[in-house]
């Protein structure tokens, strides 16, 4: 009967591990831009069954498409939905156009489908217009008051979205700052994210970065490939990637502005894989190691220099091209996926991609003994490596996988170098489970 119990528990065990394994597929730090000026679409319905098929956590949209909303409806997808530019002096000067705002785009569906975030316009320092700009910081703070009327002000945050142009400065990444021109409508904004906890949220683009600077060093530099890296004086870290460098500028600039607290959160990035003769960068190979290698990076959870040990949460753009959007062909040439729901390219985040391939056939090894212990000898105590051999573990105090990287075939390779080594190896939650999953067979086997 105790064989019988202690074979239940470990079952018992290993299924809720498996279990966690596989909610674990859906990464909340991954998300992606659902935009919509298009007219080849697929129905709502059919892009949330595409979702649900990939790692993807979060979807941004920049509306509040109610049939959208709805298709996501029970599938803990987080979402986020925006008020456009537009009504943003409607909701600084009238409380009861926000509350209205709410009752209409997100009581009807909330908390079935999970809204986590509303931006109140989009890369509004951008635009220039001043009277916009001033009117701001007030729109957010009705639009939480509304939430809060609703006993919403806890659940869902508000904040904006930015340009990288908000920096004057992002070169070094120790020297981030705002551009001052923004001065007190910047300062009542990060007083407000402070005061709620909500996010810093930007857009930074390696792409265009490449594109004022088109030399084969920017471009490894700009997709996370090998090359010589960038010192920062001011910190002496050597950053490996744009990405990193445009990020950590912005965290300066915030540090800089008393807010070392406030969150950031990456609303769009992406590159364009097809453009005008004249856009420099704009392929396929490009589009797909900028993508694939950027997804790497943040499953690794290495995070930047200035943010180490976590991945910012992160919205690629974009889930779609939208073919009516005006401007140069890169604008609509950003699509992970065709209308078809097919891949434009594979970036590793659909379900069958991330599984690994087959890897060669490795010569024949011994099989593998298992040893009986005698009576009082003690449990094991490491995690074995495919056997129950003691000395083929590593002990849990050490960390469970140690100096192996658990990260799939073709993603830690690409992943540069960085300064800032002192964060472990790529220990991801499957490599955990597999060390654990392992042990528990091994334990089974040596005392059931």
């Amino acid at each position: 009967m105790d064989k019988l119990r202690q074979s239940s528990w470990i079952l018992l065990i290993l299924s809720l591990l498996f279990q966690s394994f596989f909610y674990a597929n859906s990464e909340s730090f991954i998300g992606i831009n659902y935009g919509l000026v298009a007219d080849n679409l697929p129905p709502p319905s059919e892009t949330a069954k595409l979702l649900k098929s990939t790692s993807i956590g979060k979807v941004r949209l920049y509306g509040a498409d109610p049939a959208i909303i709805t298709s996501l409806a029970n599938s803990d997808i987080g979402i986020v939905i925006g008020t456009s530019n537009a009504d943003i002096p409607a909701l600084a000067t009238d409380p009861s156009f926000a509350k209205q705002w709410i009752t209409t785009n997100v009581k009807p569906y909330y908390p079935a489908s999970n809204i986590i975030l509303i931006t109140v316009g989009n890369e509004v320092f951008k635009s220039g217009d001043q009277n916009l700009i001033s009117q701001l910081v007030p729109a957010m703070h009705n639009v939480q008051e509304a939430l809060s009327s609703e006993s919403l002000g806890g659940e869902i945050k508000v904040s904006t979205v930015h340009a990288m142009s908000v920096l004057a400065n992002s070169e070094p990444p120790s020297a981030g700052s705002f551009d001052p021109a923004f001065g007190d409508t910047m300062k009542g904004l990060l007083g407000f994210l402070k005061d709620t906890g909500s996010p810093f949220m930007v857009n930074p683009y390696p792409f265009f970065a490449y594109q004022s600077d088109p030399i084969p060093e920017t471009l490894a530099f700009c997709l996370f490939q090998p090359n010589s890296g960038r010192p920062d004086s001011g910190t002496q870290i050597t950053y490996m990637n744009m990405f990193d460098a445009q990020v950590d500028a912005v965290r300066s600039a915030l540090n800089a502005m008393d807010s070392k607290d406030v969150e950031i959160v990456v609303a769009e990035t992406g590159w364009a894989y097809k453009g005008d003769t004249d856009e420099v960068g704009a392929s396929i190979e490009n589009a797909k190691a900028y993508n694939a290698n950027l997804i790497a990076h943040l499953r690794s959870m290495v995070g930047t220099p200035l943010m180490p040990g976590k991945s910012v949460d992160t919205y690629l753009f974009a889930l779609y091209d939208e073919d009516l959007k005006p401007g140069k062909g890169s604008e609509r040439a950003f699509g992970l996926f065709n209308p078809d729901l097919t891949m434009t390219y594979d970036v590793g985040l659909t379900m069958s991609s991330q599984s690994p391939k087959t890897p060669p056939t490795p010569p024949p090894t011994p099989p593998t003994r298992t040893p009986v212990l005698a009576p009082g000898t003690p449990y094991p105590t490491t995690f074995p490596r495919g056997g129950c051999e003691p000395q083929d573990g590593v002990s849990l105090a050490d960390g469970g996988c140690k100096g192996n990287n658990c990260s799939p075939p073709g993603s830690a390779c690409v992943e540069p170098k960085t300064s800032h080594g002192q964060h472990m190896n790529d220990y991801t939650f499957p490599c955990i489970v597999s060390s654990l999953v392992s042990f528990l067979l091994c334990f089974a086997s040596l005392h059931l």
